[in-house]
């Protein structure tokens, strides 16, 4: 192979985001090269075989993306995209009528809170508006720049106000999910619940000003995608992706990582390999734009050299806020399902415990606050479960006869970096945490014990951000995804369109644009956006923006016309 080649773009990292803008991109007819540091692609949309009969996802779980444009835009059944039935509407009430979870037991939920989440969420309208809403927060780019963000122009501020306008009000762009919840809903479990679930896919409860966002999460993940899973897991779903990539032409290289992004008179020419990689130490040019879909303070602060950047730029890059946490997630292989204490009665899924949001925010002190090792007593500390039952019977975790996989089970964590100790901390403690862990489970199941575990798999804090992701800088859901990060300001004002001061280099990754977090799919479609504004692609008939988007000026419109 040459010592040289050349792309119209190059994509570092090829992950969920990579990959994606990658299929977009080929799509249009233009050449892409993808460059990986791992021996795989796929990034955190993947699946691990433990031991032979046993499939685990350690990191993405639940499909956030059933409101993506991009699952018909790249025509991703014909790679190999199936869904298998969710839990759906019908589990969810099932659940809820059996009760949440708190110390004293189940407790259900009241008329007042379901009625609440459904007008909230655009179930009651007619007809519903989930799906819009969900487009509108997370499936439309941000406001370019000579645009002020105002109640009037926020594209789910503009939902609310057409299709339920007795929830508009201008202080929704000022609420905390609770404040919100207060408002609508009723009993303590239900705000707690909704808190936690928020706070697990990016945008907390606490967090002022998205309370909308947060409650998306909610919708995403109860109403939206549990109509929907995946089958085969995360994994599978990447695959469909790439396949329609490679369909399209692009390049995948493997085990190349990147050691620097070439500039030139201040414009992004290509990038040049580590001598490590599986190419060699050799340079690949992008004509058009190098596009990093890797961690956006590695991308500033390791691959591109501080001659090319404003001191004041740099610095701002590495103050940014990693506070969002990250979580340690938990896998069983027992001989019988977990059996729940009476008190609990039947659950398929859970967050425990919700008796108020005291314990929340005894949480939020541990993982954001002190920042070590957990201090709250087991019995007290809150977790979350996603059952098996939520993958279709011909779909299983584990094909071993007379075991089951019980998980995961998430528990939040400081990220690692912010460690008091050393971001390898909580690693050295392992045996510790997991017999932490064990007990904090049985609170609710009683046969979750040394006679019944075959396997216990955990996945730190440490391998979550480092070895899968390899961050040095960004929690489980990306940045902080609060008001001061949060659309048009995330992760800085002047990159939140993706493009950044250096021409001809964009930004595609959960850590360096809005919306980050979980939202699978959102950032290159957003992204694409912005590359249409840009006249560096053009894509055909099977195109079309948000319609909330709001084109810059003197651009191009990505409105098809």
């Amino acid at each position: 192979m040459g010592t040289e080649e050349r792309y119209d773009f190059v994509i570092v990292g090829a992950g969920h985001n990579g990959t994606t803008a990658a299929a977009y991109l080929a799509k249009c007819g233009l050449s892409v090269c993808v460059l990986e540091e791992r021996q795989e692609c796929g990034g955190a949309q993947e699946n691990v075989e433990p031991i032979p009969g046993v499939r685990l996802s350690p990191c993405a779980t639940v499909f956030y993306a059933a409101a993506s444009p991009g699952l018909k835009q790249l025509e991703l059944w014909k790679y190999g995209f199936r869904i298998s039935p969710g839990a759906g509407l019908f589990t969810l009430q099932k659940r809820w009528e059996r009760g949440l979870l708190t110390t004293e037991g189940a407790v259900p939920i009241t008329e007042k809170d379901a009625m609440g989440f459904a007008k909230l969420s655009g179930l009651l309208a007619q007809p519903p508006f989930i799906n819009e809403l969900l487009r509108a927060t997370f499936w439309t780019p941000p406001p370019p720049p000579e645009v002020e963000v105002a109640a009037e122009n926020t594209p789910f501020m503009q939902v609310y106000k057409e299709r339920q306008p007795d929830v508009w009000t201008r202080e929704l762009l000022e609420m905390t999910l609770f404040d919100l919840l207060d408002e609508y809903c009723e009993t303590e479990p239900f705000k707690v619940t909704m808190a936690v679930g928020s706070w697990y896919s990016g945008s907390a409860g606490h967090y002022e000003g998205v309370a909308i966002p947060a409650l998306a999460y909610n919708i995403a993940v109860t109403l939206s995608s549990q109509l929907a899973v995946p089958q085969g897991g995360h994994h599978n779903y990447y695959h469909a992706i790439f396949r329609a990539a490679q369909a399209h032409g692009v390049v995948f290289h493997t085990c190349c990582p990147v050691d620097e992004i070439l500039i030139n008179n201040g414009r992004a020419i290509g990038v040049r390999l580590r001598d490590d990689s599986a190419l060699g130490e050799k340079k690949i040019w992008a004509d058009k734009a190098v596009i990093s879909a890797t961690d956006v303070k590695q991308t500033f602060l390791k691959l591109i050299g501080p001659q090319h950047l404003d001191a004041s730029f740099m610095q701002r890059i590495k103050d940014l806020s990693v506070k969002g946490s990250s979580v340690w997630v938990n896998h069983f292989l027992t001989y019988e399902r977990l059996r729940p204490r009476p008190k609990f009665g039947e659950i398929e899924s859970a967050i425990y415990p919700c008796d108020s949001r005291e314990i929340y925010y005894d949480l939020v002190a541990d993982a954001e606050g002190r920042k070590g090792n957990p201090t709250i007593p087991p019995e007290r500390v809150q977790w979350v479960w996603y059952s098996p039952p939520r993958l279709a019977p011909k779909d299983p975790q584990c094909t071993i006869p007379h075991r089951y996989v019980e998980g995961p089970f998430y528990f939040y964590l400081p990220p690692p970096e912010y460690h008091v100790e050393s971001p390898d901390a909580i690693n050295k403690n392992k045996d510790k945490m997991n017999a932490y862990i064990l007990q904090a489970l049985s609170q609710v199941f009683e046969n979750l014990d040394s006679d019944n575990i075959v396997y216990h798999w955990s996945n730190t804090p440490y391998d979550q951000e480092f070895r899968h992701r390899a961050l040095i800088g960004g929690g489980y859901g990306g940045l902080r995804h609060c008001k001061d990060q949060m659309w048009n300001q995330r992760p800085l004002p002047e990159l939140s369109r993706y493009r950044t001061p250096i021409d001809g280099l964009y930004l595609c990754h959960q850590t360096s644009g809005h919306p980050g977090a979980l939202c699978l799919m959102a950032i290159p479609y957003n992204l694409m956006h912005i590359l249409i504004e840009d006249g560096i692609a053009e894509p055909g008939d099977w195109w079309y923006a948000s319609p909330w988007y709001i084109p810059q000026q003197g651009k191009i419109s990505a409105i098809p016309r």
